[in-house]
This record gives structure tokens, C-alpha cells and sequence, in this order.
């Protein structure tokens, strides 16, 4: 039997929720991979601080969505406004981050090396898939 749009949307969601804390898996390697015991050691203290901090608050958002994402699943599908707004929201925070990631930054200056390549390339599909998610959920109930 074929599967309606409700229920790829259902299941893109529970990945959704998944993929947040896979994004917390690479996230979790980045003081280490980009060597930032090197770098950040030639900031201000003040600087230093303000890098953990904008860190740290990160991670406390990409486990939110994750966590908010399982619980309001069901209010996401149904178009429960709140929760479309969260959806709207995520979605639109996953769209911004690729584009920072084609228009700001100089791919020239990534670390070099295949699995920093292909890393970089898997984390920016799961970006795309977060916001493509997130953002079909608002479109869907918005058309309905």
C-alpha cells in the first residue's frame, strides 16, 4: 500500500528529531578537528570565553529542536499552530545555516583532508534534510 504525504512527513520528522543528535556527533568533534586548542589560545580571555559560550549555547538549541521535535511531533503533523511555528522556525534556521555555508564561508579554508570532505558534504545534506523537512511541514498546513 502507498504511503500518503502524512506519513513521509511523519517519518521525516522522527529523522528530523534523529538528525539533530547526529548533528551533535559532529558537533561534539569540532574543538578537536579544527584544533581549536591551537587557536583559541591566542584570544583574549574574554574572546576564548565568548567562543565556549556561543558553543555551548548551540549545542543547547540543536538539543532543543531534537528534543522539542520527538514531543511535538504529533502537534507538527496536525498543524497545531505552536508547533508549526517551531517548524517554521527550524526550518528556516537549517536554510540560513546553508546558506552561510555556500555564500560566506571560503571553502578554500576547511581543513583539509577525505574525511573532513566528506564529512562537511554529509552534515550540509542533513542540514538540507532538517530544513526541507521542517519547512514542508509549515508549507503542508499552510496549504491546508
Amino acid at each position: 500500500m502507498p504511503r500518503t504525504i502524512d506519513q513521509w512527513i511523519s517519518l521525516a520528522l522522527w529523522l528530523a528529531g534523529a538528525g539533530h543528535f547526529a548533528v551533535l556527533i559532529a558537533s561534539f568533534q569540532v574543538p578537536y578537528r579544527l584544533e581549536w586548542k591551537q587557536d583559541l589560545v591566542k584570544l583574549t580571555s574574554f574572546n576564548r570565553k565568548l567562543m565556549w559560550v556561543h558553543g555551548a549555547f548551540a549545542v543547547y538549541t540543536i538539543i532543543s529542536f531534537g528534543v522539542l521535535t520527538f514531543l511535538l511531533h504529533d502537534e507538527m503533523l496536525h498543524g497545531q499552530r505552536a508547533a508549526v511555528a517551531l517548524a517554521t522556525f527550524i526550518g528556516i534556521y537549517w536554510l540560513l545555516r546553508v546558506a552561510v555555508d555556500f555564500t560566506y564561508y571560503d571553502h578554500s579554508d576547511w581543513p583539509k583532508g577525505r574525511a573532513l570532505a566528506v564529512g562537511h558534504v554529509l552534515l550540509i545534506s542533513l542540514f538540507i534534510f532538517l530544513s526541507a523537512t521542517f519547512l514542508a511541514v509549515s508549507v503542508m498546513r499552510l496549504l491546508a
